[in-house]
């Protein structure tokens, strides 16, 4: 982590300064304010990509990216064994505070790998690949935490909708983004991935894996399933 913006943004939340928006921003796209309540939805609450990925979850289930811990927490609470994983230090106190049981404060990709029936990557979770380029990256460590007939459950969205008056461009791929966030006075910058569906299931197969596109979202959005194919 550089200085934990979301991390301070969560934990400022849980104990009651509602007001200070979390700052988000990518390369393509300008300055735009978020709620960080927003991090701390009811199921109800929930778009319905993130609704149907927690209803497709099953056996032992590794939420990446928990955030606040509303995933992890929904789950649990319907008795799945789950842990929250996510590099904030601030994410998993969060959690931990609101009662997520098993929590831990990792990078996904160099983590102890501990075997899975289902990992879950929400809220663009696809992102956690940052390029193209780390997508076999991804794949190699999405087959170390998984049993056998496991899943992973990711959402992504397709950026070309931002390209519709000029051409798509080549190089860097367009859903290669430097994504910042910013809270009160920090801020930080970091690159991100966002996959259409298409370019998503070739790198699947040619990788050995199956892509299923299980939902469309309401913005240029999907839901997806990876399964390995033996």
């Amino acid at each position: 982590m550089q200085n934990d913006v979301l991390g301070q943004a969560l934990k400022a939340y849980l104990h009651g300064n509602t007001a200070d928006p979390l700052i988000t921003w990518t390369t393509h796209t300008e300055e735009d304010p978020m709620d960080v309540g927003y991090f701390f939805r009811s199921f109800n609450a929930l778009p319905k990509i993130e609704q149907q990925a927690l209803q497709h979850c099953y056996g032992k289930v590794l939420d990446v990216g928990c955030g606040a811990g509303s995933h992890s927490l929904y789950l649990q609470d319907k008795g799945h064994d789950v842990t929250a994983l996510d590099i904030s230090p601030g994410a998993i106190e969060v959690s931990t505070a609101r009662g997520v049981k098993h929590c831990v404060e990792a990078n996904f990709f160099s983590a102890p790998k501990t075997q899975y029936d289902t990992l879950l990557f929400l809220m663009n979770g696809a992102g956690i690949a940052q390029t193209l380029n780390g997508l076999p990256r991804f794949f190699e460590t999405l087959a170390q935490y998984l049993t056998p007939n496991g899943q992973a459950l990711l959402d992504s969205s397709d950026l070309s909708y931002l390209f519709e008056k000029e051409p798509l461009p080549k190089t860097p791929y367009y859903g290669e983004v430097e994504f910042g966030v910013a809270y009160r006075e920090e801020q930080e910058v970091f690159p991100w991935l966002y996959i259409d569906f298409d370019t998503l299931k070739a790198t699947a197969k040619n990788l050995g894996w199956k892509c299923e596109y299980l939902l469309a979202g309401p913005h240029y959005d999907y839901l997806a399933r990876l399964t390995r194919e033996y």
